[in-house]
């Protein structure tokens, strides 16, 4: 009887505890779902106070409307596209796997510990590392990149990302006024965000960019390939010609297209083949020299003859010492010289070749290429020792 009595009283201690458990789960429960919306909240009060702000600077770059812009609008936007990017499918990398996205396709590295949320990319000077907070203008096309949210974004104004009449009608108040300012010229009213006629256009676009480009690099989603190279073709290029991003055959056609047209009188091809990183080392994408090799033939050589006109005017280049300009100008030869073994001197079609390789060309005004290769052990390159010979054996048989 002692022990049914036990059994009993132990039964009822366990529904009891369990009874206890539930309840504070269901409270624990209850505040975190009452600090999440209260979160929200938060956020959603910060979004409109800044987007008023905004608002009511109106939409005129060249009448400072966008001067006084601060993380604190970049903040807002980031909230802002997380949601985007969340709803169209886009999966937040672990902190480890998005440092090495970033490091591998831009070239930067991520420090969590540090109190700034966002890294610059100045994409007209990739060495430019210092954060400033300035938003997407016809002059700044800086991009952003938020170690918390884990995506990348242009600093757009808010109204040219979501259809704020909509989402925030309450402030819709604040652009029934004209916007009045004062110039040198005498008093002016400037533009105003629901003045643009294709705004929702715009919003729309900026949207599907956004949810590209980051669906594509954190994602490792190819089937937004073809959309960036139709519709975000300066990004694309952007990613190949700056930052030297070649895993992706398309993009990389994309961007060497730029240099088919002029090809018999540019040298800018060699730029983004031979580039200085931000410690003034030289850097040779081997993955673009490989393009133009496997993209040459008896009939087309457009690129490999804007190569070889990059190399002869390495003379007079002033961004390379002249162990450098050896080292490019081994490196050019290690891809065009082959060619000129069974295509020298033919005419085929629109296609002209040089009756010799800039190689042989160089060569014959600087033997000191021959020793300076064979020092540096012709710099590891498979084909360059075998044109060495065939172009000295050209040069003793010329002088017998």
């Amino acid at each position: 009887m002692a022990k049914v009595q036990d059994k009993f009283i132990i039964t009822k201690i366990l529904i009891i505890s369990c009874f206890f458990c539930l309840i504070q789960c269901q409270e624990k429960r209850h505040e975190v779902i009452n600090q999440h919306l209260k979160t929200n909240n938060m956020q959603k009060i910060e979004i409109s106070s800044v987007l008023a702000e905004q608002l009511k600077k109106g939409a005129a770059e060249e009448y400072g409307s966008f001067s006084n812009y601060s993380e604190k609008d970049l903040n807002s936007l980031i909230e802002i596209e997380d949601s985007l990017l969340q709803s169209n499918g886009y999966k937040s990398p672990d902190n480890n796997q998005f440092a090495t996205k970033v490091e591998q396709i831009f070239g930067r590295k991520i420090d969590y510990s540090s109190a700034t949320n966002f890294l610059k990319l100045d994409t007209s000077d990739k060495c430019d590392k210092e954060i400033n907070f300035v938003p997407l203008s016809s002059e700044h096309q800086n991009l952003y990149i938020s170690k918390k949210n884990k995506f990348l974004s242009y600093f757009y104004p808010i109204p040219l990302i979501i259809d704020y009449q909509k989402q925030y009608p309450e402030l819709k108040n604040i652009e029934d006024s004209p916007i009045d300012i004062e110039t040198n010229d005498g008093p002016n009213t400037i533009k105003r965000w629901k003045d643009i006629p294709n705004l929702k256009e715009q919003q729309k676009k900026n949207t599907q960019t956004l949810v590209a480009r980051n669906m594509y690099l954190f994602n490792d989603n190819k089937t937004y390939t073809t959309w960036l190279v139709i519709q975000d073709p300066i990004f694309v290029k952007l990613l190949v010609k700056q930052y030297g991003y070649t895993k992706e055959p398309k993009f990389t056609t994309l961007a060497m297209n730029d240099y088919l047209e002029k090809y018999q009188t540019s040298t800018d091809i060699g730029d983004i083949i031979f580039v200085k990183d931000c410690q003034g080392e030289l850097q040779i994408r081997t993955e673009l020299l490989q393009y133009i090799k496997d993209h040459t033939k008896s009939d087309e050589n457009r690129l490999l003859t804007a190569l070889e006109n990059f190399g002869y005017a390495l003379k007079d280049n002033t961004n390379f010492n002249k162990d450098e300009k050896y080292k490019i100008l081994a490196y050019i030869g290690n891809i065009v010289d082959p060619f000129y073994l069974d295509f020298a001197g033919i005419n085929s079609g629109n296609t002209v070749w040089n009756a010799e390789s800039i190689l042989y060309n160089s060569i014959i005004r600087d033997k000191n290429i021959i020793s300076v290769y064979q020092k540096n052990n012709y710099y590891g390159l498979s084909d360059l020792k075998e044109s060495l010979a065939r172009i000295q054996g050209i040069i003793e048989h010329d002088s017998q």
